[in-house]
């Protein structure tokens, strides 16, 4: 198996856990956030919608630089959430093709201006864009266990969906 055909697997697996837990996200709550430092769950669930799309920003350039705007559409719904989120996957997804194996040991920086954060191979970076994925979302399983949300399962079972207490 190659790296690009195991990541495109995990995309694909992530993803789908991603979906559930998005789908969750109520119209009505955009605005709460559980603590004065946390973002709202409007911007984290953004951010979790983005993050597919960081794949193909990954493969097909060689920097972010947080000096430089970085576009996101409206979000107003969970409707509009999903849309975005769909587009990003597509986005991603489309990249983990087997003749981008070989830009994976290319460097990428992660920059702010002349700040520069980290340069990595691009390898390093697809598995950091996974696990921001992975560790976002376990955010907003905590803004929607706050609000009584009920949970969905994501490497198995919630306590949700199993009567767990």
């Amino acid at each position: 198996m190659t790296f690009i055909e195991f990541f495109k697997q995990q995309f694909i697996e992530e993803a789908a856990t991603t979906r559930k837990m998005l789908a969750r996200v109520p119209d009505d709550k955009f605005d709460y956030k559980p603590h004065p430092k946390s973002m709202d769950m409007k911007r984290l669930a953004t951010h979790i919608a983005d993050l597919p799309g960081w794949i193909h920003m990954t493969l097909t350039t060689d920097e972010i630089d947080f000096a430089q705007p970085y576009e996101q559409p409206v979000i107003n719904t969970r409707e509009d959430l999903m849309a975005y989120f769909e587009k990003r996957y597509e986005d991603g997804l489309g990249v983990l093709v087997e003749e981008n194996e070989k830009l994976l040991s290319k460097p990428w920086t992660l920059r702010n201006g002349d700040t520069i954060y980290a340069t990595n191979p691009k390898i390093e970076i697809l598995r950091m864009s996974f696990s921001q994925q992975i560790h976002h979302r376990a955010q907003l399983g905590v803004y929607l266990r706050l609000l009584n949300i009920p949970i969905p399962g994501s490497y198995g079972p919630s306590a949700d969906e199993n009567n767990f207490s």
